[in-house]
């Protein structure tokens, strides 16, 4: 292997004078931020793939940089072994570049590229997401029922991740018993809808996002409506007549459920994916085939809640979001994931499908949506 010769930004910036090539080998997205004056982006990949495509004669000497050194040192190493034997690397990098005080220069961008590359700079450097990631969650459709305790926490995460349009559906407006939980809204948006308020907000944090304020109650007539192109559903609902109503209505249209629950010190969340892997996947109903009776399931105006809780439950749950979309890592499907507060303690729980299971059951056919309220109160 032939050493390569590691130069300082000052020593680069003098043999550019005497005809030195500077080529900085990072991608487009991190280039945007600021690179070496007078020297031409390639990226690492496209340079080692067809050199002769960007380069000049084979003599010519060649200094690369990246952002520390340890792209550089490897491209500069891979052109030696393709017959390029003048070639040095900038120790240190771009960084060592902008300590030494040396000029940078910002490539030309439109807006929209501008803000692509600064505001998703930290997506673009995990190899999980990337630019193809960023602009597939810039195509995604969320529905998050309800802009409470549990969305309005998943809803800052999913804005501020770039996913492209969220559709919130709430009935409710903003009381003042809301803000020690609900961090979408403010003092001044007590007696606003919750829907405007979260749209207001999340505008301001992402405004190049399509945010679609539904001021209404998720019911048997409208679910079909709401579920209409969404690639996941986040249920940050607070009853149990809605959360079967999502249930139903996500296994009828394949579309993945991401459920979250709170109540005094203790949370839970899981992922129902049923509606796309029949007999794989437990369903919502798999885990409660029938409600508990109302008294030993209140909700949080009748049993309080500790104000942070539905902040991380509402955060795994925008994690299991933006798993989906991307298709990566190992969604909570077919597992229950409990959290106790008051012992900082998490608990998983296996979940299979139920064999027997009156929505989810492989052949079985939808029975149509019910009276949820009715079938919860009888229980």
């Amino acid at each position: 292997m032939t050493a390569i010769p590691e130069i300082t930004p000052d020593q680069a910036r003098k043999r550019l004078t005497l005809d030195a090539l500077l080529i900085d080998v990072r991608e487009a997205h991190e280039r945007a931020t600021g690179m070496a004056e007078g020297a031409l982006g390639i990226a690492k990949g496209e340079l080692q793939a067809n050199p002769t495509a960007h380069l000049p004669a084979r003599d010519r000497e060649l200094i690369l940089i990246c952002q520390s050194g340890k792209r550089s040192m490897e491209a500069a190493q891979a052109l030696i072994d393709l017959g390029y034997p003048n070639i040095a690397s900038v120790h240190g990098g771009t960084t060592a570049w902008r300590v030494a005080g040396l000029p940078l220069v910002q490539p030309l961008q439109s807006d929209d590229e501008r803000d692509f590359n600064e505001r998703y700079s930290r997506h673009l450097l995990l190899p999980q997401i990337g630019v193809a990631g960023q602009q597939k969650l810039l195509g995604a459709r969320v529905l998050l029922l309800g802009a409470g305790g549990l969305g309005s926490p998943a809803a800052f995460y999913l804005a501020a991740a770039g996913v492209g349009h969220l559709r919130i559906a709430d009935d409710d407006v903003v009381d003042r018993s809301n803000l020690q939980r609900q961090i979408l809204h403010t003092e001044a948006s007590i007696g606003q809808p919750k829907v405007g308020s979260a749209r207001e907000r999340l505008l301001a944090l992402n405004p190049r996002l399509d945010v679609e304020a539904v001021q209404a109650r998720a019911t048997s007539d409208n679910i079909d409506a709401l579920l209409d192109g969404v690639d996941v559903v986040l249920d940050g609902s607070d009853n149990f007549p809605l959360r079967y109503l999502l249930n139903d209505a996500c296994i009828q249209h394949a579309i993945p459920l991401v459920y979250g629950a709170v109540e005094r010190f203790t949370g839970q969340v899981s992922v129902f994916d049923a509606g796309r892997h029949r007999g794989q996947a437990p369903c919502y109903r798999c885990l409660f085939p029938e409600p508990p009776p109302p008294e030993f399931a209140p909700n949080c105006a009748e049993a309080g809640v500790l104000g942070v809780l539905p902040g991380m439950v509402g955060l795994l749950q925008a994690t299991e979001v933006l798993k989906l979309l991307l298709g990566i890592g190992e969604p909570l499907v077919g597992r229950l994931l409990t959290f106790d507060a008051l012992g900082m303690r998490f608990r998983e729980i296996r979940l299979g499908p139920d064999p027997a299971c009156p929505l989810c059951a492989p052949g079985q056919a939808f029975p149509g949506y019910i009276d949820y309220a009715a079938f919860c109160a009888g229980s």
